[in-house]
């Protein structure tokens, strides 16, 4: 059973977080299913990967689609005509979507032995990295005495 929360008390009293809400009201509503089967592993800090169990598909039958912080992956099976006696290996299209963080990139995508495997990385750019600001030596009142006379 599944509660439904109402996050109407965050859009209330929270600003710039919209995009957290809404992840999170799209998670509570999602629908996809459990199809296909897939893994998301850390591989290091700053390094991830998203594993899908893609059985009976080739790689011309996938596309792997990275914009604006959301990952899909598609399949579609192309109309081959088969007399199947038994269908246990599910060949139905699918789209799973996946949500990044800020700075999560797409490194690679390799398809083999059935496994679809989307390698991530977190870049942080170098202007959003912690940084170590110098203090300078020297009486407060001669650096405003300079200022002051640039400005006259």
């Amino acid at each position: 059973m599944r509660t439904s929360y109402d996050f109407t008390p965050f859009w209330r009293s929270s600003i710039g977080f919209d995009r957290l809400v809404d992840l999170l009201d799209a998670a509570q509503q999602q629908t996809e299913g459990h199809y296909p089967p897939y893994n998301i592993e850390r591989l290091g800090e700053d390094q991830y990967q998203i594993s899908l169990a893609l059985a009976g598909f080739r790689p011309d039958e996938i596309n792997v689609t990275a914009e604006q912080n959301v990952l899909t992956i598609e399949g579609r099976k192309t109309d081959e005509k088969r007399e199947y006696l038994y269908q246990g290996i599910s060949e139905r299209q699918f789209r799973r979507q996946f949500n990044l963080a800020d700075y999560v990139q797409v490194r690679t995508a390799s398809f083999d032995n059935g496994l679809l495997r989307v390698e991530l990385v977190r870049e942080i750019p170098e202007a959003m990295k912690p940084r170590t600001i110098a203090i300078n030596a020297g009486s407060s009142d001669s650096n405003i005495r300079q200022i002051d006379s640039k400005a006259a």
